[in-house]
């Protein structure tokens, strides 16, 4: 509850902010303050210290594994200001509004991350949906991002259209919003309303978490939004997403698995395969990235498809180590002219150190082990492993990483061993403190996951 509140007021400290400041670099400190408040907040209230001891009448959960992934979101939102705030600045004039966004999103994703209510889930969809339209279509002087801002509007509220009629099958159903009443029909009768508020839900779900084939807005929002605002919505956005999505299928469905399951190891075996095979053509680094978020949002659903405690393991894992990787690797590209893999001949000699990080950050996302990425597949892949189910799938996803080994590793080819002057790309201490900082959490991840997982048996 800390989260939902302080995000909402900082938002509004934001706004009312850039009335009275005109200086575009204050904006950058009271966000950074804001991101630092919110961590702080939600630290507290995992040790028992809140604002407001209220569940309002049961609508809100406050489960030890969503507070740890809100701290893990708080972290990141830290680094990416961090690194992509300056950025911000260079959208357009309205910078303490692209915070204030920010901030109103990061309360969409509290309200997703600790809904017991599907009232909750959807207004938390809608506050995370609503302010991206905006920072999607932020650079109005670029054609592609006004397009993508339509594009991703449209599609959003059909889907939103779809979860709303989800949700009403599922009250039918059941006579409730609660999530824990919505396995248990009223009577046989409205067994069916409830297969059908399933299926709806899990449609709007998974366009938000642009799993295929429900993806298609995916590469193209992602490469004409500002790049600013795709690093954060490609992780941070994203991960609260999934994490919504795995907490209403484990608290509300699990009784219903067996009706449920082959549609989402469908939905996982297309998305890793589209998004996998589409990357390997792709010859912006921007766009390969947009689609393998999509492969990586592949490897999520198996937290879906698993929904027991090794999956909640594994989706923490994969939310850390996804967001830093990516978060990384795209503030680095915001710098650099050329987004091609041809832009990255030579980086290594021209910048050694950015281009380790980013060596290791590519390493996380293709899953090699002693970085964060391979535990978090791991995880997952052992989360589906014991259902005893579909065993095919796991097998499956195995042979798709070792297929997204090949585009991360043209970055790696480029920056190391092609010819070239590199970008010239300029860079301040704090900037290359806080990357080595990310490889350093993605070695540590690697190396000892329990570093993070230990903190949810903490009380």
């Amino acid at each position: 509850m800390n989260l939902i509140l302080f995000s909402a007021l900082w938002g509004v400290v934001m706004m009312f902010s850039g009335l009275f400041i005109s200086n575009k670099s204050t904006a950058r400190t009271i966000a950074l303050t804001g991101a630092f408040l919110l961590l702080a907040a939600n630290l507290l209230e995992m040790n028992g210290y809140s604002v407001i001891n209220h569940d309002f009448k049961g609508m809100l959960q406050f489960e030890r594994f969503n507070m740890l992934f809100l701290t893990v979101a708080c972290g990141s939102l830290i680094i990416y200001f961090l690194l992509s705030s300056k950025e911000i600045e260079a959208v357009g004039n309205h910078v303490y509004e692209y915070f204030a966004l920010i901030f109103f999103i990061m309360c969409g994703i509290g309200l997703v991350a600790l809904f017991n209510n599907l009232l909750i889930l959807f207004i938390g969809i809608e506050i995370i949906s609503i302010p991206l339209y905006i920072l999607t279509g932020s650079d109005k002087r670029n054609l592609k991002s006004n397009e993508a801002a339509l594009k991703y509007f449209l599609m959003g509220a059909f889907s939103t259209g779809i979860l709303l009629l989800g949700i009403a099958f599922l009250y039918g159903a059941t006579g409730s919003f609660q999530v824990e009443k919505m396995g248990l029909p009223a009577n046989d009768q409205l067994r069916i309303f409830l297969a059908i508020g399933i299926v709806f839900v899990m449609i709007a779900l998974a366009f938000k978490v642009s799993a295929a084939p429900f993806h298609f807005w995916t590469p193209d929002v992602y490469d004409g939004a500002p790049t600013v605002f795709t690093s954060f919505m490609a992780t941070i956005v994203k991960a609260a997403l999934f994490v919504g999505f795995l907490t209403l299928f484990y608290n509300a469905f699990s009784n219903n698995y067996e009706d449920w399951k082959l549609s989402v190891a469908l939905i996982t075996a297309l998305t890793l395969f589209i998004g996998n095979i589409t990357a390997v053509f792709q010859q912006s680094v921007k766009r390969m990235l947009a689609y393998s978020s999509i492969a990586q949002a592949g490897f999520m659903m198996f937290t879906v498809f698993a929904i027991n405690d090794m999956a909640k393991q594994g989706m923490l894992l994969y939310a850390a180590a996804y967001c830093l990787a990516t978060i990384g690797i795209f503030s680095v590209l915001i710098k650099m002219k050329d987004y091609t893999f041809d832009g990255f001949n030579g980086f290594a000699k021209k910048q050694p150190l950015l281009a380790f990080v980013l060596t290791v950050c590519l390493f996380s996302l293709a899953g090699v082990p002693l970085t964060a990425g391979f535990f978090a597949k791991y995880f997952v892949l052992a989360a589906a492993v014991k259902t005893g189910t579909y065993l095919w799938l796991v097998i499956f996803a195995v042979l798709m990483a070792a297929i997204s080994v090949y585009y991360y590793f043209r970055i790696v080819q480029a920056m190391y061993f092609k010819e070239g002057e590199g970008q010239d790309i300029e860079t301040t201490p704090l900037f290359r403190i806080v990357m080595i900082a990310i490889a350093a959490l993605i070695i540590l991840l690697g190396v000892l996951p329990t570093a993070l997982l230990n903190w949810l048996t903490l009380y």
